[in-house]
């Protein structure tokens, strides 16, 4: 019982501690008063020290609670890579790519109000993909480093083989981006979003429609606390966009993206209009 109380006084405690230093950015507008240490963070909502046994726990509504991962169902991957392939052959082939399909996810967070707002709730579109195995990412990221100077259609070929052997190759109950603005002098609404309740809600603009629930885990480069797992997701992140997109001049905030329950949200379908399907 003594437990019990402690964990609710200190979860209030936590709250209030939230509350006090959103007050702080409101009046004074100095957001990095509130997050960031120098030029890093540490994401204090969330503890993924059980990460590798599928389970996250996060400070969500004000209350410390632990989620248990969920992989996504078949039907969302044939949906994902079936469009990933079809969207690397078009480009290959010279075709623009589309701005639907599982690439662009737009996503939903909910927390904190900056000093230019009236609200709380945010959505924005973030490109995202999928993480490697833990035990395989280190050799992926090897692997993109060596063929990173091949022309860009060997390339295209070389992230085909990896989206046709996905389920060998990549952890089925994450998505991963990256947060590219944020940065100590000014937040994002996301990354303040993310920072303060890491509950994130993704829906990707597509037939089939598949909404994701997920607690959003973000990685500070610069963190030195980072484990050695941490630091291959964050280089992995950087270098999969770079890959594609080019080099850029810094490492960005990557952001994991852990599932938790998987919708279908496909319109006219009786199984579908928002219709939760695992767990």
């Amino acid at each position: 019982m003594k437990i019990i109380k402690f964990i609710v006084i200190f979860s209030l405690l936590f709250s209030t501690q939230l509350l006090a230093k959103e007050k702080i950015e409101i009046e004074d507008g100095h957001y990095g008063e509130v997050f960031w240490d120098g030029n890093t963070f540490v994401q204090k909502c969330v503890d993924a020290s059980k990460l590798d046994e599928n389970k996250i726990t996060a400070f969500v509504d004000g209350v410390w609670q632990e989620f248990e991962l969920t992989d996504f169902p078949e039907m969302f991957m044939s949906w994902n890579i079936k469009e990933r392939i079809g969207t690397l052959e078009g480009i290959a082939k010279g075709d623009m790519p589309k701005l639907e399909g599982p690439h662009n996810a737009i996503v939903a967070t909910y927390g904190y109000r900056r000093e230019d707002s009236k609200f709380r709730v945010n959505n924005a579109i973030k490109g995202c993909g999928f993480l490697p195995k833990r035990e395989k990412i280190k050799k992926i990221n090897q692997m993109l480093a060596e063929t990173d100077t091949l022309n860009f259609m060997k390339k295209l070929e070389i992230l085909k083989g990896m989206y046709e052997n996905a389920d060998s190759l990549f952890d089925l109950n994450k998505q991963i981006s990256l947060e590219l603005y944020a940065t100590s002098e000014r937040g994002t609404q996301t990354f303040l979003n993310q920072m303060t309740d890491p509950t994130s809600v993704m829906v990707f603009m597509a037939i089939p429609t598949f909404k994701l629930k997920t607690i959003a885990y973000l990685l500070h480069p610069e963190n030195p606390e980072l484990t050695d797992y941490e630091k291959d997701v964050v280089e992995y992140i950087n270098r999969i966009h770079s890959y594609f997109h080019g080099e850029f001049s810094k490492e960005f905030i990557a952001v994991i993206y852990n599932i938790v329950e998987v919708y279908n949200s496909s319109p006219g379908n009786k199984n579908g209009r928002g219709t939760l399907i695992v767990p």
